[in-house]
This record gives structure tokens, sequence and C-alpha cells, in this order.
């Protein structure tokens, strides 16, 4: 990977590790990722990393059910689930695919590089 790619990749990660909406085996699996750099380990950590991100990201049409279900109700609130779950309608009309939360926001991003990133 060019260190062009490279820098976009870590400043991504580490937005997507500081976000608050960025699950623990996201902010584990890009910690990992950052560390290995330059190492032997790199290569698996980069296949590790980009295997949680696929797990992690949040489709559009998943946040829209889970945001409208009790259980997303329970997280959020009421008042804050239904103000994502219009948000998500709005964003799946504009023709997101994803969640647009800080952390998936960075996900994606990150996941847009897969190819130049296996070439490790």
């Amino acid at each position: 990977m060019n260190d062009n790619v490279k820098e976009y990749v870590v400043q991504k990660v580490k937005e997507m590790i500081d976000a608050p909406s960025c699950s623990t085996e996201a902010k584990t699996a890009g910690n990992n990722w950052i560390n290995s750099l330059g190492t032997e380990n790199e290569a698996q950590e980069t296949k590790k990393l980009i295997k949680e991100l696929e797990q992690d990201i949040m489709p559009i049409d998943m946040l829209i059910d889970f945001t409208a279900s009790d259980a997303g109700v329970k997280l959020f609130g009421k008042e804050m689930a239904e103000n994502i779950n219009q948000h998500a309608k709005e964003i799946k009309n504009g023709g997101a695919i994803y969640c647009d939360c800080p952390a998936c926001a960075a996900a994606a991003a990150v996941l847009e590089k897969k190819d130049e990133l296996i070439k490790v």
C-alpha cells in the first residue's frame, strides 16, 4: 500500500476508534492494525480489521429497522430513536447504503480502500 493510502486509512481508523458509536471489537481491531504497521503482523491484522469492519458497519436498512424496534427505543430513548430513524430514512432516500454515524462513516472510508489494503 502506498504511503498516501496508508496515511489516509490510519486517519480514518483513528476517527473510527475515537467515535462514541464505535464497537469495542472495532476499536480493538483498529488499534491492533495501527500497532502492526511496519511489522510482520501487518498483513494478518489488515485482514482482521477488514473482517471486523465488514461485520460492524451498519447497513441503512438495519439501522432503520433497529431504531423502530423496542430494542432501539430502549437504547436511544423514544425521541432519539425516532430522530435517528427519520434521519436514516432521509439519507437512504439520498442513496446511502450505510449508517452515517462517525464510526460507520470512517469504516466505510476504510473499506473503500480494501483492495489497496489487502495488497500489503
